[in-house]
């Protein structure tokens, strides 16, 4: 009888111990079939080795990437830079609202059009570099337009000559507009010339150099072409 209940104490621990020799056996051979980890994440085995990556000096290297932001970030500005960015942004601006009102004209002179279209191809992506150059700066471009003598020196038109040129004819929008840009550009080349004696930023200068050079070589343009409708 002792005996029998022995038997019977030692038979259901024999099978337990089966149980888990048998779990541990599916479980090792789960593993091995598999590049899962028991956590369910990719077992280093199953990762591809290092020889195998792409080398870094395959890479381009970041000083050949382009810079996300102006050059003249990195540079030091002083109050007459900011000021020629601030005044020249909404300059430009409107030099691109009047290109958009005389290309939106039926007709155009090609001479005309082409120097519209010219004019605002040079000078949208300058607004994009200033804007970028006040960003770095930490300079506001919100309310430049109020400093502007609309009409004034600076050769901005007024809401009134806008308004006229809108409303005009083919041919009398083309004069309009060429009137409007000798004196706007005439604004422009004055406002450079100010940057280029009183700023500091490199950046800066070089774009009021080129502003100087190529609206003057418009003005001739505008000049001659105006004479000639």
């Amino acid at each position: 009888m002792f005996y029998r209940t022995i038997q019977q104490f030692r038979m259901p621990r024999r099978r337990a111990a089966a149980a888990v020799v048998l779990g541990l056996a599916v479980a090792a051979a789960a593993g091995c079939g598999s590049t899962g980890s028991s956590s369910g994440m990719p077992s280093m085995s199953g990762m591809p080795s290092m020889s195998g990556m792409p080398s870094m000096s395959g890479m381009p290297s970041m000083s050949g990437m382009p810079s996300a932001s102006p050059s003249a970030g990195a540079r030091a500005a002083n109050e007459a830079d900011v000021m020629f960015a601030q005044m020249m942004i909404p300059h430009h601006q409107q030099a691109v609202q009047m290109s958009d009102l005389l290309l939106a004209k039926p007709g155009l002179d090609p001479r005309a059009q082409k120097l519209a279209e010219q004019i605002k191809a040079e000078q949208a992506p300058e607004i994009t570099t200033m804007t970028g150059w006040l960003k770095i700066w930490g300079a506001p471009t919100a309310g430049s337009m109020g400093g502007m003598n609309h009409g004034g020196s600076d050769g901005m038109l007024t809401t009134a000559e806008l308004a006229e040129l809108r409303s005009a004819s083919t041919a009398t929008a083309q004069k309009l507009y060429l009137q409007g840009m000798i004196g706007h550009h005439r604004g422009a080349v004055v406002m450079a010339k100010t940057e280029i004696a009183d700023g500091s930023n490199p950046d800066a200068i070089a774009l009021a150099r080129s502003i100087v050079r190529t609206q003057n070589e418009e003005i001739t343009t505008m000049t001659g072409l105006l004479s000639k409708l």
